[in-house]
């Protein structure tokens, strides 16, 4: 009788492994602040300094060239950029009239697979990295951004949405002493 060997999905384990690893970071953060507002703050500063470098390796490998406008941007962020960074494609919903504000519907949400909020955690955004994420790598192509999570099934909501407004495009500058 031959044995078959089972060969592990990679993917679902390195989904796993970043999942419980980022759950860790979360409590770590919360036993250092002990303040939900405080770690939101610091996950969105993370997500920032995150988003500034990985914003690099988005356009390279995807070879994506520039938007035409924030609808374009909006498409992009949720069918390219959370589909390889994270295996998941929000759904890009609610423009405003201006069409300068948007919202993310997710689905899923990778980062939460394992998570229950503890009633005295409830003004955790927990999964605020991804914010600071978005408006780091926004502002790298010249967009200020505000983001946040207006909706959070963690957080007893019906549903997980991130809303984005564009403050402003900003302009190229050349450094300082070189005009």
């Amino acid at each position: 009788m031959s044995r078959q060997l089972r060969v592990p999905d990679v993917k679902r384990i390195n989904s796993e492994l970043f999942t419980l690893t980022y759950g860790s970071l979360v409590a770590q953060l919360i036993k250092d602040f002990e303040d939900d507002e405080e770690v939101n703050k610091q996950l969105e500063k993370m997500g920032y300094n995150i988003g500034i470098r990985l914003i690099e390796e988005f356009l390279a490998r995807t070879n994506t060239g520039k938007c035409q406008d924030l609808k374009e941007t909006a498409e992009v962020i949720s069918k390219v950029g959370f589909k390889m960074f994270l295996g998941i494609t929000p759904t890009v919903t609610g423009w405003d009239a201006e069409g300068r504000e948007f919202s993310l519907m997710f689905d899923e949400n990778p980062l939460t697979e394992f998570v229950e909020l503890p009633e005295s955690h409830k003004q955790l955004r927990y999964s605020n990295i991804l914010c600071g994420v978005l408006r780091g790598a926004l502002q790298m192509i010249h967009m200020k951004v505000e983001t946040e999570f207006v909706r959070d099934t963690l957080r007893g909501d019906d549903a997980t949405e991130m809303r984005i407004r564009l403050l402003e495009i900003l302009q190229d500058q050349a450094p300082p002493g070189e005009d």
